[in-house]
């Protein structure tokens, strides 16, 4: 199976902050401001959409490590912005330079791993737990 990924690939995905993804929602803070775990999330999401529709079929990415500063907050009702690299290609192992802003400046930037497994092993490893 022949993979054909490429340094410098990049992906980039927005989303309105709202009441469902504010700290208060997540449970992480007591303010109504944009969540450091709902930012996580679209910055991995983000890694996740510069790779994986390249991969052949069978095969996914797993995240398995991020390194995130949260820089800024953002408040309800505007747009965040986060963007990936993947910087690193080590075997079955991606390394992903992120960066997230809303419509004013950097909120967030860090970086994350995720490594390419083989769906039905993994699926199967994770059913053999219970």
């Amino acid at each position: 199976m022949e993979i054909t990924l490429q340094l410098g690939m990049k992906s980039e995905k927005s989303e309105q902050v709202t009441a469902n993804n504010t700290a208060i929602r997540y449970g992480s803070g007591g303010v109504a401001v944009y969540a450091t775990p709902a930012m996580i999330g679209l910055m991995e999401g983000t890694c996740l959409a510069a790779v994986d529709p390249h991969l052949p079929a069978g095969l996914a990415t797993v995240g398995t490590q991020i390194n995130v500063s949260h820089l800024a907050a953002t408040p309800v009702g505007m747009m965040v912005r986060a963007t990936a690299e993947l910087t690193e290609i080590a075997g079955k192992k991606l390394s992903f330079r992120i960066e997230a802003y809303d419509e004013k400046e950097k909120i967030g930037e860090g970086t994350h791993q995720r490594y390419i497994i083989d769906t039905n092993k993994f699926l199967q490893r994770a059913e053999s737990k219970k």
